[in-house]
């Protein structure tokens, strides 16, 4: 039986005199540490921090990201990837500033109704900024507590997921919830590393049921990974009076809301001057010319990789129609930087200014 008070004290007071300097944590602003938390997901902190910062500078509260263009937030946002999560912010900010005044909620279960906010982010938000006795399990949790507690199970299960969060919410704190938490998310960033923990400056090293048995590096278990799936892809850099034709995805989807250059995925047997008259056909209703290549860019997302085969292209016949994009635009090369693009069009871009 693990001493659960005295887990919560050495890692309360290691935060408390540890904790990294950051800025949401110099605030209880709820906007401030939302917004931190939405972008650090899937984002380490020395990547979010610049991002953080511009974005804050630019819309310093609830009310300003809500009345803002969607377009305006996915610049800002331009680069972090994962795009949901800025598309569902503005969506959220919209809702609060209609429902509840502008005030964000202060309880984790009303937090868990908006838009891009689930049980983690709720319960960071709620005991960080409002003091609520609510537990948090992200990954960095997940991997301290299936060391603490040892857990044999693979990580990935519905089942070891219930097991975790009761695990979390057994050890949250009445006092200071939000210290706690944020101490379990430390420690899991800087001491409990995914590999080659430093065990010797674990406040809870005594506690720590998977070092006592030596296995602290198979945990937390895992399902063996499958294959990351690949996708060759045809991109038409189509030029016209010196500028490039640009669409606006749709903003469901992957990179919904972003602009692009025509193109899609190689079907079987294709060339990529056929996929690429093809794509442009079902894309545009227009015929064009495949000229020469302006650049391969390969490119990895967290689920699959791409390659981005990049040709020079001009309309034979047709006026191009949105017919897979919300909107075309003819835009010259010097305008690209007032646009927003998905991160692997910025390894080629500069390219067509050539």
């Amino acid at each position: 039986m693990k001493d659960t008070a005295a887990i919560r004290k050495a890692i309360i007071g290691w935060f408390q005199k540890e904790a990294r300097d950051l800025p949401w944590r110099k605030t209880r602003d709820p906007y401030a540490i939302w917004l931190s938390e939405i972008m650090l997901q899937q984002t380490r902190v020395d990547q979010g921090l610049p991002y953080y910062n511009r974005f804050l500078a630019a819309l310093p509260t609830v009310q300003a990201l809500a009345e803002a263009p969607l377009d305006t937030v996915l610049k800002l946002w331009e680069g972090l990837g994962y795009y949901t999560r800025a598309r569902n912010l503005h969506k959220a900010a919209g809702m609060i500033l209609e429902q509840y005044g502008g005030e964000i909620p202060r309880k984790a279960d009303m937090l868990k109704m908006l838009p891009g906010i689930g049980r983690y982010t709720a319960g960071a938000i709620a005991s960080i900024a409002f003091d609520e006795r609510t537990p948090v399990l992200d990954g960095n949790v997940k991997r301290v507590l299936s060391r603490l507690y040892n857990v044999e199970n693979p990580i990935e299960e519905a089942e070891t997921e219930r097991d975790l969060w009761a695990l979390a919410d057994q050890l949250t704190p009445a006092k200071y919830p939000g210290d706690f938490n944020q101490g379990m998310m430390e420690l899991g960033a800087r001491i409990c590393t995914p590999r080659k923990p430093n065990c010797d400056e674990c406040p809870v090293l005594k506690h720590c049921s998977a070092q006592r048995l030596g296995v602290q590096e198979n945990r937390p278990l895992r399902r063996p990974r499958k294959p990351v799936p690949h996708k060759e892809i045809v991109v038409a850099a189509i030029l016209h009076e010196g500028k490039y034709l640009l669409g606006k995805r749709p903003e469901n989807g992957l990179l919904g809301g972003l602009w692009e250059l025509p193109g899609g995925k190689l079907e079987p047997g294709e060339t990529h001057q056929q996929a690429l008259q093809r794509e442009c056909q079902e894309e545009l209703n227009v015929q064009v010319e495949v000229g020469g290549l302006v650049a391969t860019v390969k490119h990895a997302y967290t689920h699959f990789k791409v390659t981005l085969n990049v040709y020079r292209c001009r309309i034979l016949h047709g006026k191009p129609q949105p017919r897979t994009h919300t909107e075309l635009r003819w835009v010259d090369p010097a305008q690209f930087n007032t646009y927003t693009f998905p991160k692997a069009n910025h390894k080629f871009l500069p390219l067509l200014d050539a």
